[in-house]
């Protein structure tokens, strides 16, 4: 994965990766009013096949659409990129930003660091 994705691209995406696979029928049905035409989110999902993300097999006269990267894979790379652009790299500097603008509560913060020290104990 090399590109963030456009708003309009993320949107799709989440759509195909609830839906694991879809045609354009039905990726416009869960987009939210007011949706965009059919012929714009066709277009859009021939992009996201030339840009490696979405894969497809031909149906009749359509395409069903399939996700080639997962969420959790588009995730890593996403804050990643968030976390090198923004705080130099500094995953510390990242999650104390967040806990500082987010105002967590004392249980979300005991929450983080359990996740943070089970973490540690992993190999």
């Amino acid at each position: 994965m090399e590109k963030e994705l456009t708003k309009v691209e993320l949107q799709l995406m989440n759509v195909l990766w609830d839906m694991e696979a879809a045609f354009v029928n039905d990726i416009l049905e869960k987009l939210p009013e007011p949706k965009p035409a059919y012929n714009t989110v066709s277009t859009f999902m021939r992009i996201l096949v030339t840009k490696g993300i979405v894969g497809y097999k031909p149906v009749g006269k359509g395409h069903q659409y399939y996700a080639l990267v997962s969420r959790e894979h588009y995730m890593d790379f996403y804050l990643s990129s968030v976390k090198n652009n923004f705080f130099k790299g500094s995953f510390r500097g990242m999650i104390s930003y967040f806990a500082r603008q987010e105002r967590l509560s004392a249980n979300d913060m005991e929450e983080l660091l359990t996740i943070l020290n089970d973490n540690q104990k992993q190999p």
